[in-house]
């Protein structure tokens, strides 16, 4: 029974975040509060957690690997499948329908069903869609479509084509500056990001075998039993229904392009990694989790529509709870 309750809680807290906009007792912009808090401080602290009270072995780093494929490659099919599409389309589709909400929303449920041991194998796996989520996702789609950091599309007077106006410098110079900035703005996305730059430092002690002390494992404790509910109250306060045709629909082709890719990635995850079925079983579950976090970050910047990312991930969080429980009751684990 716990392991449908606690993820289903889950579900509750996006409702009272939800709740308590809806009757005024937070502005429609105070998600922001939260949102800084939890990629500053809260999920960072949740992954020092995780690595100081738990083994890691090097092998799982396997797992990151595949992972990081199963985050790359649904971005790469959606960029090509909607070339002719405008490009606030394609950089929603972009941005909320690759990447997993792991550490926000899987860790949780794995827990329940499994136990401790079983957030190992789903930080792992959350070190190689990291990689995308917290920067590569935002990188990737700025790039191929050739939009600005620091403005949204309004701002950038985007229109209808593909992607926005972009010219390629002829001088050399130009050209130099250009990839110098292009540079700064990668490094900036990435090292940026303090949950990347945390699970950089945790593989780093991982791989030197470096233990860490258990007073940080102490500090970090209530951030990590703060990090499910600062997150799921936070997309409750951004989540807001579909106010257009439009939007219902962007919402169900993010659901479209997920769901084939979620169960495709969890096969191969049961069938192909060479691990123990606990394990495996995990990955399958990572392969399910709904819209990452950072989605609605990203989308608030490049499009200033965090309330239909928000909602996107709440309905897709209700998909994944339910193929999560069906998919833990008839795996041989």
């Amino acid at each position: 029974m716990s392991a449908i309750i606690q993820p289903a809680s889950l579900l509750l807290i996006i409702l009272a975040g939800y709740l308590f906009k809806r009757f005024g007792l937070f502005g429609p912009r105070d998600y922001r509060v939260l949102q800084t808090a939890e990629f500053n401080i809260v999920l960072p602290g949740a992954i020092v957690y995780s690595f100081a009270t738990n083994p890691h072995d090097i092998s799982l780093l396997w797992i990151a690997v595949f992972s990081f494929f199963c985050a790359l490659i649904p971005l790469l099919f959606i960029f090509a499948a909607t070339r002719r599409r405008k490009v606030s389309d394609r950089a929603f589709l972009m941005l909320n329908g690759a990447g997993f909400n792991l550490g926000c929303f899987c860790f949780p449920v794995v827990q329940a069903f499994w136990g401790a041991g079983a957030v190992v194998p789903a930080a792992m796996f959350d070190i190689g869609n990291c990689v995308m989520v917290a920067a590569g996702t935002n990188v990737m789609t700025q790039q191929l479509l050739h939009i600005r950091p620091g403005k949204t599309l309004a701002e950038q007077h985007a229109g209808d084509a593909p992607t926005l106006p972009y010219e390629r410098p002829k001088d050399r110079d130009a050209r130099r500056l250009a990839r110098h900035a292009m540079a700064r703005n990668i490094a900036h996305s990435f090292f940026g990001s303090v949950p990347f730059d945390t699970y950089l430092l945790m593989i780093a002690l991982m791989l030197a075998n470096v233990q860490i002390p258990e007073w940080i494992a102490i500090v970090c404790q209530p951030l990590s039993n703060a990090n499910a509910f600062v997150a799921m109250f936070m997309v409750g306060m951004l989540m807001d229904l579909p106010n257009s045709r439009h939007d219902v629909r962007e919402l169900l082709e993010v659901v479209a392009w997920r769901l084939p890719f979620g169960l495709l990635f969890a096969a191969a995850a049961w069938f192909i990694l060479p691990f123990d079925a606990t394990t495996r079983a995990v990955a399958v579950i990572c392969c399910l989790a709904p819209i990452a976090l950072f989605s609605t970050l990203f989308t608030d910047k490049v499009l200033g529509n965090a309330r239909l990312a928000g909602f996107s991930l709440s309905v897709t969080a209700i998909i994944s709870l339910v193929m999560m429980t069906v998919v833990h009751m008839f795996l041989p684990v």
